[in-house]
């Protein structure tokens, strides 16, 4: 006999002396009873007992806990004689088994899942692709829709969304193996900065998910809506409604007049869910998915190289990533990733091989850029070369780093400690666009000075008088040429802005084909050129 508690030493003696007579009892108590039972209507027979009369079953008595099944109903579940329609309790044969087991949706059958169903089956590599990456990932989902006692059809909704591929983006900008927008992840707590994207993660969004679909169902009390509420918006499909009750017209999912995209959501999962629930009838091979976890989670006290855990895991960089696809950077930050997930026996594995490990766990940190920089000075400061830090930080060309973006970088003597949980959490990268300077030559304007001009352009009196070799207050001629430094991207926009006006003079009748006195003065298109030259750049100013 194994004990399943442990014995203090100094115990040990006195226990063994009272322990056996104890036992003994105990077992000849429970034997007793077992054997002396009398026959009783509110208990069905045994196994080797004649077939039941057509007595009903009687009512369950009273003193039956919530939850408790009684031995004899266990018996007769498991054997199919139980009266009380208890389901058997034989284990699924593998994961697919237990998915149809919690199909719970009402059936939704019209032309639109005909036709989903034809698409499906006959397309088999899609189907075999989608269905061997859902095995990651699949029952992890099933147990938590099993927790919350939700229909086991949600468990197929990641094939409709991103056909179970965790890294898929739509054209809307929705990610991950849910399909979350970016406003809707926020609401959800799902995480999106610089370093992890938590509409990907595996656990986080799942979670979110099943959050959603729950308070959507408790909102329109039908599964089918809440469907295309998730697809379509609740806003959308509450106007719906409302539309069609001021018309006298049903409510229903089939009612609405909602986009195509929605009036196919739910006849997709119709059509998977009935592929999977008779793969043979569609001539469909589904790969064997045991019931069991695929993966465990191991909890993260330092920062950790993404390629050390994969090489302390044995399992590839690859594989690691495809279980943990919210990683953005080549670190994980515990601080804000405390956990990662592993394949199972590779969850021990990493264990035992980070207790042996003795050297570096991160390279890479974070760093808070202080002031607005350009890329070449950003990486001057963080001693790397400035590809290297474009790369790492995908930072677009033409662009500088603006004051408060986190910056990954690698480690060195002065900044060699783990990432702080409020940059983890938060670090966001933000740029402007660089400020190219070109030399342009513009005319002074009667009774300007250089202080005027350079309000005009929105530069400073100072450098104007520098660059020009002129005092501040100097005086300037009518017609004077002046060199300015002004940024290249005022110059095209003006350029493109008088271009636009020429064109628009051209469309417009001139004054003396409307009819006008002409002007007398001859010098008219020179001061025109001045004018739209010198008065664009102003629209700038701040």
């Amino acid at each position: 006999m194994t004990l399943d508690f442990p014995i203090a030493p100094a115990q040990a003696p006195a226990t063994r002396r009272w322990f056996l007579p104890a036992a003994i009892a105990a077992a000849l108590f429970i034997s007793g009873c077992a054997t002396s039972l009398p026959e009783s209507p509110s208990r069905t027979g045994d196994a080797t007992t004649s077939a039941p009369t057509t007595t009903p079953a009687p009512s369950l008595p009273s003193y039956r806990l919530p939850g408790h099944v009684p031995l004899s109903d266990i018996t007769a579940a498991s054997t199919g004689t139980n009266p009380y329609g208890v389901a058997t309790l034989d284990a699924p044969s593998d994961l697919w088994d237990r998915i149809r087991r919690g199909f719970a949706m009402p059936d939704l059958q019209n032309e639109l899942v005909i036709d989903r169903e034809q698409w499906y089956a006959t397309r088999p590599d899609y189907m075999q692709r989608m269905t061997e990456r859902s095995s990651r990932y699949l029952f992890h989902i099933v147990e938590e829709i099993e927790v919350r006692n939700m229909p086991m059809e949600l468990a197929l909704l990641p094939f409709i969304e991103s056909a179970f591929n965790p890294q898929a983006v739509s054209s809307a900008r929705a990610a991950g193996m849910w399909q979350f927008m970016p406003a809707t992840g926020q609401s959800f707590d799902l995480k999106q900065n610089a370093f992890r994207d938590d509409r990907r993660d595996v656990l986080a969004s799942t979670r979110a998910a099943l959050d959603y679909m729950q308070q959507l169902y408790n909102r329109f009390g039908d599964w089918h809506l809440a469907l295309a509420a998730y697809n379509w918006g609740q806003g959308n499909v509450n106007r719906a409604i409302t539309n069609n009750q001021r018309q006298g017209k049903p409510t229903g999912y089939t009612d609405l007049n909602m986009p195509a995209e929605t009036r196919l959501y739910v006849p997709k999962l119709q059509a998977v869910k009935n592929i999977l629930a008779r793969p043979e009838a569609y001539n469909t091979t589904l790969p064997l998915i045991g019931n069991h976890p695929f993966f465990d989670t191991v909890t993260l006290q330092r920062d950790m190289d993404v390629a050390l855990i994969a090489r302390l895991a044995e399992v590839s960089e690859k594989d690691f990533r495809a279980l943990n696809p919210s990683m953005r950077q080549p670190v994980v930050m515990a601080a804000g990733t405390p956990t990662v997930l592993l394949p199972w026996d590779n969850a021990i594995i990493f264990q035992r091989n980070l207790q042996n490990h003795t050297g570096p766990l991160a390279s890479w940190t974070a760093w808070v850029v202080p002031s607005t920089m350009t890329v070449a000075q950003a990486a001057a400061r963080a001693g790397m070369s400035e590809s290297m830090l474009r790369e790492i930080n995908n930072i677009p060309p033409r662009m500088q780093v603006r004051a408060g973006s986190s910056l990954l970088v690698p480690r060195s003597e002065a900044r060699n400690t783990d990432v702080p949980v409020h940059v983890a959490d938060n670090g966001q990268i933000s740029f402007q666009p660089e400020v190219v300077l070109r030399r342009t030559v513009v005319k002074a304007r009667k009774g300007e000075n250089v202080t005027k001009l350079a309000r005009r352009y929105g530069v400073s009196p100072v450098s104007v008088a520098d660059w020009n070799k002129l005092g501040v207050d100097s005086a300037l001629k009518a017609g004077q040429s002046i060199a300015l430094m002004l940024p290249q991207r005022a110059k095209v926009t003006a350029k493109a802005g008088s271009g636009s006006n020429k064109k628009q003079a051209a469309a417009k009748p001139t004054r003396k084909q409307a009819g006008a006195k002409p002007t007398k003065t001859a010098k008219q298109p020179t001061k025109t050129r001045v004018a739209s030259s010198t008065k664009k750049p102003a629209k700038k100013k701040p």
